[in-house]
């Protein structure tokens, strides 16, 4: 059940990785932080102007990866598997510091990340949960490629379809409801990619850390890692948990239905900057309202076709 009110980690935790695209190895902790902070990046390794806000107008160059950056041009790269453990486990308010230019990629999933905040543990603050009501239906097209939002009491949906020109990966479509699914599915789903998609890759200067121990490699219709796929659905899981992490950045959690075909990155983005660019689109509301509203409505039933 979706707490009603903010939380924080109990105590700090500390984790260590490599950087998918730069390859540079990097420390990261993630500290509790004060009620209506949200999530805070902090580049230790530089001096001054190092504080970055988990906002969706602070995105740039979202290929392949999410990346923020602030006033100043300071820049955290590959935010999105932790932006979407801090949505899922219900964290609204971190301050997270790193020594490198990019978040650990971990094993290309959410997982670890999950874990270290489960092993600190959440403390719920004295502060309610504000949340983001979808008032209208907002979609963006790019070509073949589409995303929309639309209103959706208390919950949040996400309906994605991929398509790829792959025997193996094909097209796949699953819809996630946060109010019933487990995530632990979406959290264990890798980042993936083709093999003949490499060499681009790295002529793009990407991907410099990336193995088969954090990435899920497509050879034709062979799976180039021993230990193959962890789930039927890891293509698509993983796709709706780099959505999830997006979405976080609108600084709230959202309650709304989201259905994208041949979505990523740059296409959340844009919904949320055209979503949140008329004021008509959305409200900010405290959770506590909304249930007392829902109270209500129970007491005072109205009679439909009496």
């Amino acid at each position: 059940m979706l707490k009603s009110k903010q939380q924080t980690l109990k105590e700090k935790v500390n984790l260590k990785g490599v950087g998918l695209h730069n390859g540079k190895e990097v420390n990261l902790t993630i500290n509790p932080s004060k009620p209506n902070t949200g999530i805070i990046f902090k580049r230790i390794d530089i001096n001054k102007n190092n504080i970055i806000q988990a906002n969706f107008k602070n995105v740039v160059e979202p290929i392949l990866c999410t990346k923020i950056k602030n006033e100043e041009g300071v820049t955290v790269s590959t935010v999105e598997h932790l932006m979407a453990a801090f949505y899922g486990e219900g964290v609204d308010n971190v301050l997270v510091e790193i020594d490198a230019p990019e978040i650990p990629i971990m094993d290309g999933s959410a997982v670890d990340f999950v874990d270290a905040i489960r092993s600190a543990g959440v403390e719920e603050q004295d502060e309610p949960r504000k949340f983001i009501k979808v008032l209208k239906k907002i979609e963006v097209k790019d070509g073949e490629k589409f995303i929309s939002i639309e209103p959706l009491n208390q919950d949040l949906i996400i309906d994605f379809e991929i398509i790829f020109n792959n025997p193996l990966i094909r097209t796949r479509r699953k819809e996630f409801k946060l109010s019933n699914d487990d995530l632990s599915a979406i959290y264990n789903s890798r980042t993936f990619c083709l093999y003949e998609e490499i060499d681009n890759i790295k002529r793009m200067g990407l991907a410099k850390g990336g193995s088969l121990e954090n990435a899920i490699v497509v050879q034709g219709n062979k799976i180039l890692n021993e230990e193959g796929l962890r789930n039927r659905h890891e293509f698509v899981y993983h796709k709706i948990l780099d959505c999830l992490g997006d979405i976080m950045l609108s600084g709230n959690r959202i309650f709304g239905h989201i259905k994208t075909s041949r979505g990523g990155h740059a296409l959340t983005n844009k919904l949320l900057v055209k979503f949140f660019s008329n004021k008509a689109n959305w409200s900010v509301e405290n959770f506590d309202k909304i249930e007392k509203e829902n109270e209500n409505s129970y007491k005072n039933p109205v009679a439909i076709n009496a």
